[in-house]
């Protein structure tokens, strides 16, 4: 986080939009720290709070746009094709795409605030095959508002804004790993 303070601005913008922009896209980067650096530094009155929720909201959509396509033209052939865990990967295909039929939307813009959702939303709507005008729209909502609150927050509370998404992430990590072992005790117990 640091090294974003000592480059100038306009290239921390481009970072921002380019860390974000992937991580929406499906590559596990550090795209909300960004938007929260971005909305510190703006708080500091080096970056305009306005400028890094625009930027940060449209590489967000765009982002999430690429990683759809993706999803949309390989991912159903990555996840169907042979080979090591191919039961497992045809079983997202099975649990996915009734889930999207009935919380496409949902996910699509509550992802945007979960760490592991952000950056497989867009994929998993790929491939579920949502219909493309709906997942624009909620994209487009979801990635508007993630960049508006998350920036706002961030240039509202400070250096603050940092402890509170670090808790925010812990506690989610911490949620998800408990999940997953429950689930895996669970299914052992199913054998």
């Amino acid at each position: 986080m640091l090294a974003l303070f000592k480059i100038p601005a306009h290239l921390g913008y481009v970072a921002l939009c380019a860390l974000i922009g992937a991580e929406s896209a499906g590559v596990p980067l550090p795209g909300e720290t960004a938007l929260i650096t971005a909305g510190v530094l703006a708080h500091n009155g080096d970056y305009s709070i306005e400028l890094v929720i625009v930027l940060a909201a449209a590489a967000a959509i765009v982002g999430d746009n690429i990683g759809y396509m993706i999803g949309r033209t390989g991912g159903r052939a990555l996840l169907e094709r042979p080979g090591p865990f191919a039961r497992h990967r045809r079983e997202i295909l099975t649990r996915g795409e009734p889930f999207f039929r009935r919380h496409g939307p949902k996910a699509v813009f509550l992802g945007r605030w979960v760490a592991w959702l952000r950056i497989t939303a867009a994929w998993l709507a790929g491939i579920s095959r949502m219909r493309w005008p709906v997942f624009l729209f909620w994209n487009a909502l979801g990635g508007i508002a993630w960049a508006t609150s998350v920036g706002l927050l961030a240039y509202f509370v400070g250096h603050a804004a940092e402890r509170i998404f670090k808790i925010g992430g812990l506690a989610a990590v911490t949620l998800i790993l408990l999940s997953l072992a429950i689930f895996w005790v669970w299914r052992r117990q199913e054998a």
